[in-house]
């Protein structure tokens, strides 16, 4: 479907009804009937699907799927589904990937291929001897990991592809000794093949170095394959433009302030995860792992103005995968997948880090603007309203009520929420009361 047709059937999506929305996702391609079908099913999911991903189950917990919208990335138009329970997320993200959409674009590539895996061996009585050794037998090694464990990935254009040898000191007077196995996985995580292949050259190494390997394991730290996204905005005011260059400045120089804006940047990667059921831990994990990778903590994000044209780029280690796993498993999964129409591992991984990069320009404008509290607290007058106990016919007159305070005062609290409840319940009574007298 052409990118202008998307664009209209995106005019007014979320203040549509919930099947209307289906129907329009239905429309532009991103569901099938039988997708509307499942997704209407108001019973959840049989325990015995459960059973099959986890121990000790009594149930599910579920989180709400919503679709970003607006995203158009490396030219082409996506609906993305994102499962998450915070409000403004989505808003924010569909709201900055149209302004993005009307004056700029998002372009991503992937650098490098392979993951990583590790072999430690904690006290190398003769690091030298245990190097030479372990060069001298790194193709035999390779070769007969790829025919014996990692053929699988081998026939579809993967496997191991070097191995690394690191030497590490101890305080103790001893050296370790780190192993890097470099694997391509594919389209596949990778988590349990690279385990494999790790603890398959376990015996082999002691044998041919007389040395102990004491543990065996995948990295999350995957600097090896790194995921790259870069927007490029044109037509942004100057001074709006300079406050976002500043704003992400602050968050290169203080971890206090990374964190946070890391965090800002997951907000938009974990939801997309989740919903494909991939690993999002393993995701963060590599994220702050890179983020510290110069020795302080620092943004995985950079915004740059050049007088024209505002620039960001996000770049980071996003390991995912389309196939093993829950991602061919769990129903909501394969058709979130589906819809995105991710090709490839690497594919999912540049739409996941666009919309990462798309979320965080979201919370750096507010905070250059109106602030993150007048942004996100309109979206989250809703949450107070239902946790301040309001019925369904009290509903709009407290929303009311809290956006008149949050207009005057900058701030809403649940408290607020249930003053204001209160005040209507109490006006109510004494109407009654009016009434029959």
């Amino acid at each position: 479907m052409a990118t202008q047709q998307i664009s209209e059937l995106f005019e007014g999506f979320s203040k549509l009804a919930k099947q209307e929305r289906l129907d329009r996702l239905v429309k532009m391609g991103a569901l099938t009937a039988d997708d509307v079908k499942y997704l209407n099913q108001t019973a959840g999911l049989p325990t015995d699907l459960a059973e099959k991903f986890i121990e000790n189950v009594i149930g599910y917990f579920q989180l709400p799927l919503g679709i970003a919208a607006n995203l158009c990335i490396d030219g082409k138009d996506y609906a993305v589904p994102m499962a998450v329970e915070e409000t403004s997320i989505i808003a924010a993200v569909s709201k900055t990937a149209k302004w993005i959409k009307n004056h700029g674009e998002i372009t991503t590539e992937t650098i490098g291929s392979d993951s990583i895996g590790q072999i430690q061996l904690a006290k190398v009585k003769d690091f030298v001897a245990f190097e030479k050794a372990i060069l001298m037998h790194k193709a035999d090694f390779i070769q007969a990991a790829n025919r014996d464990v990692a053929h699988g990935l081998v026939s579809r254009g993967g496997g191991i592809t070097d191995l690394i040898i690191r030497k590490i000191p101890r305080a103790d007077g001893f050296n370790m000794a780190v192993l890097h196995v470099q694997v391509n996985t594919c389209d596949a995580m990778g988590a349990n093949i690279i385990n494999q292949i790790c603890e398959y050259l376990k015996e082999p190494i002691q044998i041919l170095t007389g040395e102990k390997v004491t543990m065996c394991i995948l990295s999350n730290l995957n600097d090896t394959k790194l995921t790259r996204a870069k927007v490029i905005l044109r037509n942004v005011d100057p001074v709006l433009a300079e406050a976002i260059a500043e704003s992400s400045l602050f968050a290169q120089y203080d971890p206090y302030r990374a964190a946070t804006n890391n965090k800002g940047v997951l907000n938009g990667i974990d939801p997309i995860l989740i919903a494909t059921g991939n690993d999002w831990r393993a995701v963060e994990a590599g994220v702050h792992a890179y983020a510290a990778r110069s020795g302080q903590y620092r943004s995985i994000t950079e915004w740059t103005f050049d007088g024209k044209k505002l620039i960001g780029v996000f770049e980071a280690p996003i390991a995912v995968g389309i196939v093993g796993g829950v991602t061919k498993l769990h129903p909501t999964a394969i058709l979130c997948l589906n819809m995105l129409g991710a090709v490839n591992a690497n594919h999912l991984s540049r739409i996941v880090a666009a919309v990462g990069l798309v979320q965080n320009l979201g919370a750096l404008t507010a905070l250059s603007t109106v602030g993150i509290i007048q942004g996100h607290m309109k979206l989250h007058i809703t949450n107070l309203t239902l946790g301040a106990g309001a019925q369904a016919h009290e509903v709009p007159y407290v929303q009311r009520k809290l956006e008149e305070t949050l207009q005057l005062t900058k701030r809403v609290s649940l408290s607020h929420a249930i003053e204001v409840l209160d005040e209507l319940r109490a006006l109510n009574t004494a109407t009654a009361k009016s009434a029959v007298l």
